[in-house]
């Protein structure tokens, strides 16, 4: 499956990029995250408990940066293993560009690759399942960098 999306976050880049390489932060917004530990220059280790349909796993994983430009982008790579749930690996390309009005445009590129008990649920729940915590790594990225949105109440 592949997933192509951008926002436009109201940060400078180097703000932007200092928050996709920070531990705390990427655990902060991966949905379902219980331990991320590591550096970008060693790799990471995760501990993520999710449910894609019926079937819930408790993922256990290593990530990767590679072709790293610092400021302007790079190949995040992941693999998580869920026991008799099934593995899922990733890989996305993570571009970074001032926008015209202020501000960085994020555009990422995924291409993701189930197995197990996961990919017998059918390419279209896991698809809208991979959108979902896709949109929602992002948006809790994107409101970590801009603060909430002035009509959310806190």
């Amino acid at each position: 499956m592949e997933l192509h999306s951008s926002r436009h976050i109201a940060a400078d880049r180097a703000q932007v990029w200092a928050a996709l390489n920070e531990a705390e932060v990427l655990k902060a917004c991966i949905p379902g995250c219980e331990e991320l530990t590591g550096s970008p220059e060693q790799g990471f280790e995760a501990t993520v408990k999710q449910k894609v349909g019926p079937v819930k796993a408790t993922f256990k994983g290593a990530v990767t940066l590679s072709d790293v430009v610092p400021g302007e982008s790079y190949t995040i790579s992941g693999e998580g293993k869920g026991g008799v749930a099934g593995f899922a690996k990733g890989v996305a390309q993570v571009r970074l560009a001032d926008h015209p009005e202020g501000g960085t445009v994020l555009s990422y590129d995924v291409e993701a690759k189930v197995g197990g008990k996961i990919a017998q649920l059918g390419s279209r729940l896991v698809n809208s399942f991979a959108t979902k915590m896709a949109d929602q790594f992002f948006e809790r990225f994107q409101t970590r960098l801009e603060g909430p949105a002035e009509n959310e109440t806190a």
